[in-house]
């Protein structure tokens, strides 16, 4: 876990350049996209904008993926799990602050549904079948887990992960954790848009670059080109 936040410590000041030894120790590229059905069970409302907090290892390639997604508004790099005080990068890194690097997604409910998002965050954005760890990353600060906002989006997923398990859609059962919502807190600036931002770094290109083509192939018509940034809007 050291090393890892070391060497991702480092990317943030140095040319990709100079860290693609470094890179290439830890990365071990992406895994291909599952192929899933959407969910049989989905979310019913009225509302124009909802929030649901997505976490599925580095907050980067997360984020990165769901601000190409149609309909969402809003996807922040974050950490939630553990308490306000230890909310900094330098101390999640340790994995023993109870955070996991988390993505806030806001979204309008009638562009586009939560059990959608939930197809594209099981099948794109991450593995769900690896226990406290997502490629080069690992520790409970890179575990699979969604913080759901309120009883029904902890019903859909609930049936969602028995759904896909039922079906064998993955090789392992998935170990996504459905956890208690109890805040959100947003990351250094220095990690917003960090996919947009920087994208020949090597770990964004080996890890994260393949998740938002593989999103693009597999759900073109939910697919949007130009990103929702944090920074200076849209």
């Amino acid at each position: 876990m050291k090393a890892t936040f070391t060497w991702r410590r480092t990317l943030l000041g140095l040319a990709a350049a100079s860290v693609i030894g470094q890179c290439s120790a830890f990365s071990f590229g992406a895994e291909d996209a599952v192929i899933i059905p959407p969910p049989a069970l989905d979310e019913t409302t009225q509302a124009h904008s909802e929030t649901v907090v997505f976490a599925g290892g580095c907050f980067w390639g997360v984020q990165g993926v769901f601000q190409h997604v149609k309909g969402v508004k809003k996807a922040v790099s974050g950490y939630a799990g553990g308490a306000a005080n230890t909310a900094q990068y330098e101390r999640v890194s340790a994995g023993d602050t109870g955070h996991a690097e988390s993505v806030e997604v806001t979204f309008d409910p009638s562009q586009v549904s939560y059990g959608t998002l939930l197809q594209i965050y099981f099948s794109v954005a991450h593995n769900p079948t690896e226990l406290n760890r997502q490629g080069p990353d690992s520790g409970t600060q890179y575990r699979s887990a969604i913080f759901t906002q309120s009883s029904e989006q902890q019903r859909v997923a609930q049936a969602y992960i028995a759904q896909l398990d039922a079906a064998h859609s993955f090789s392992k059962p998935i170990v996504t954790k459905l956890e208690s919502y109890n805040g959100f807190y947003p990351a250094e600036e220095e990690h917003q848009d960090f996919l947009t931002e920087h994208p020949s770094y090597p770990y964004i290109v080996i890890n994260d670059l393949p998740k938002v083509a593989q999103l693009k192939q597999l759900y073109p018509e939910r697919y949007q080109d130009k990103p929702v940034l944090v920074k200076g809007g849209s």
